[in-house]
């Protein structure tokens, strides 16, 4: 078994003293432009004319549902720009266009004083790609340098399993970010920024490998944030985030978010402050960021019930 060399982080691992071969006949890092006329060559039937058949393979798959770089969506690495990206493809099960929709949320979170993943959108044979670039990989003259990276879930010394859940939490991630960190209290306010974001959009899919934190040096902080996608839903009283976010669990709500100030360095009045900040920039900013990223109206209707939902604002005894 051996780790392939594009995977996160700084680590790669094999059978030999030799690290792994940093190029593989599939799932290998493609340059932008042959990714896009590869695809092009698939869908307009002219496979015999493409120079590397690994390469035609590959783009298939992610064209339709395959995957290269773990998680539930189509994904693959790509050079572009002296950078390396992650591609993230649409999938024929989408209900709404998620790379545009996630591109505009990235903007969102951005116009919240977040930190943010550098993104684009890309067309790859007619269909919209979101780019977001790879921020454990620097470009040198004498390649890509990598640099350390842990997930939240090796953080918290868990796991993905259902009995691993009652594990995942902010709270302790918190607790572990400010003993790590070599700047605790800027990236515990971030932190704790971005599970106000994630309860206010209904991103409830905020597991615990969608964190993480990251060494370009000597010290670690918190690395930008990505994969910031909503989940519409009907539920008007109560949502939950997939980590505990307060004193009464994984409640996406305001008194919850706020009962756990102190462990993220902060007190109540600039917890609620930053609350409240972001709620007036999510509601003037919504429309404008979904459209301006090219989200279609129809799904911008699709992903309204993610907006603010009332239960938010609910006193917890009334649950």
């Amino acid at each position: 078994m051996q780790g392939a060399d594009d995977r996160a982080g700084a680590l790669g691992f094999g059978l030999n003293a030799e690290p792994p071969a940093p190029r593989r006949t599939f799932n290998c890092t493609l340059d932008l432009g042959k990714l896009q006329a590869t695809a092009e060559a698939i869908l307009n039937n002219q496979t015999d004319d493409i120079e590397n058949q690994g390469d035609a393979q590959q783009v298939q798959e992610l064209l339709l549902e395959g995957t290269s770089m773990g998680g539930a969506r189509p994904k693959a690495v790509v050079e572009d720009d002296n950078s390396l990206w992650i591609a993230k493809f649409s999938s024929p099960q989408d209900r709404w266009n998620h790379p545009r929709v996630e591109h505009a949320f990235l903007k969102l979170a951005k116009h919240c004083d977040l930190n943010v993943a550098d993104r684009k959108i890309v067309d790859v044979g007619g269909k919209d790609v979101l780019l977001v670039r790879r921020f454990d990989r620097d470009h040198t003259d004498e390649g890509y340098r990598r640099h350390r990276m842990v997930s939240a879930l090796t953080l918290l010394r868990s796991e993905e399993s259902p009995a691993a859940k009652n594990d995942w939490s902010y709270l302790l991630l918190a607790d572990e970010i400010r003993r790590t960190s070599n700047h605790p209290e800027q990236d515990l306010t971030e932190l704790y920024g971005r599970m106000c974001f994630n309860a206010l959009v209904s991103n409830l899919d905020d597991h615990p490998r969608n964190h993480a934190i990251l060494a370009k040096n000597t010290h670690w902080r918190l690395s930008p944030a990505y994969d910031l996608t909503p989940t519409p839903t009907i539920a008007l009283e109560n949502r939950d985030l997939a980590m505990a976010c307060g004193l009464h669990g994984r409640m996406a709500n305001k008194e919850n978010l706020l009962s756990g100030h102190a462990r993220f360095l902060l007190n109540e009045e600039k917890a609620n402050f930053i609350i409240d900040d972001m709620i007036n920039i999510i509601r003037s900013e919504w429309d404008s960021c979904l459209h301006r990223a090219g989200v279609s109206h129809q799904d911008c209707e699709t992903i309204r019930s993610s907006y603010i939902y009332e239960g938010f604002f609910n006193p917890i005894s009334e649950y």
